[in-house]
């Protein structure tokens, strides 16, 4: 009779000692792509705002000579502004192309401001009147006017349109003076693509268009192009380099006249200001700073160089009032 011992079960390994991790072999992530879901795209933006990152950069708000502004708040809805501006007015001439008149004037606002409804009127003394008119008619349609009536004649323009805001696209129907008729349509096609198309008629000269337009947008950089039936492309990138700097280019071409204009910008956001500048193809060069100077105090300096045409332009101003 044989030993039971050769037979017994082997006994289990130690446990590991206290404190020591026990090595487990790694984990492979399988990656799984994200997919789309294209009946919850984004609503982009409007049709008209579609260069609206590179306008910003590229067509600050240059001015000439001297501007004071002041903005004096009612209450939460109701708000009157004055502004006062003393520079130049280029005039064209026949002989030297323009001329530069001296003019000044005093311009007086008044603002109400309402969740469903935004009015802004404007009175100048040279006789001008500028208003505004926003309205929500529902969640999705909002109706606006612009109006804007002058001593000249064939000079008076005024403007509605319905805009829609569906969810991953817009439209807006336009009526103006002088028998103009537009519509656009632009819809989102990817979460980061939106294409577009407008369509125009203006009665009195009996001229019509059609135009098309993409926009393709992420977190870090914006790209557009633009291409109407008059012979115009328009083509801009912006690149968000960070937080606060943003560099901006654009690219236009004119079939008609064949006229090729590029220009590069930058944006740049201090804690305290602002400062935004061009360089085109033409050799004009442009720098706009908003310098922060206390609680609801800015201080303006614009400044405009154009080489080829020997014409500098410099303006400072002051707004008070947010």
């Amino acid at each position: 009779m044989g030993s039971s011992v050769g037979h017994a079960a082997a006994p289990p390994p130690p446990p590991p000692p206290v404190g020591l991790a026990v090595a487990l072999p790694p984990k492979v992530e399988e990656k799984s792509e994200k997919k789309v879901d294209y009946l919850n795209l984004p609503c982009p933006v409007p049709f008209e705002e579609n260069q609206r990152e590179a306008l910003m950069s590229l067509k600050p708000e240059l001015f000439e000579g001297l501007r004071f502004d002041f903005t004096k708040g009612l209450n939460q809805k109701f708000s009157l502004s004055h502004s006062v501006f003393m520079g130049s007015m280029e005039v064209p001439s026949p002989s030297s192309g323009t001329i530069k008149v001296p003019t000044a004037h005093y311009e007086f606002g008044a603002n109400f401001l309402d969740p469903k409804l935004m009015l802004i009127g404007r009175v100048l003394t040279d006789g001008r009147l500028n208003a505004r008119v926003k309205y929500d008619l529902t969640d999705n349609l909002t109706l606006k006017i612009t109006a804007q009536i002058t001593n000249e004649p064939h000079f008076s323009q005024g403007m509605f349109n319905f805009d829609y805001k569906g969810k991953d696209f817009r439209a807006q129907y336009q009526m103006g003076n002088n028998a103009f008729y537009g519509a656009n349509y632009i819809q989102s096609v990817t979460p980061h693509l939106s294409l577009g198309s407008e369509v125009f008629w203006l009665g009195h000269q009996r001229k019509s268009g059609i135009g098309f337009a993409a926009r393709y947008n992420t977190d870090k950089m914006v790209a557009t192009a633009q291409v109407a039936s008059a012979g115009i492309v328009a083509l801009s990138y912006v690149q968000k380099v960070s937080e606060k700097v943003s560099l901006a280019s654009d690219f236009m071409y004119n079939h008609m006249t064949r006229d090729v204009t590029s220009s590069f910008g930058y944006d740049y956001i201090l804690r305290q200001c602002r400062l935004r500048g061009k360089l085109d193809s033409n050799g004009c060069v442009a720098a706009f700073l908003e310098e922060r100077l206390n609680m609801g105090v800015n201080f303006i300096l614009s400044a405009e160089i154009d080489h080829r045409k020997k014409d500098y332009k410099f303006g400072f101003g002051v707004t008070v009032g947010e």
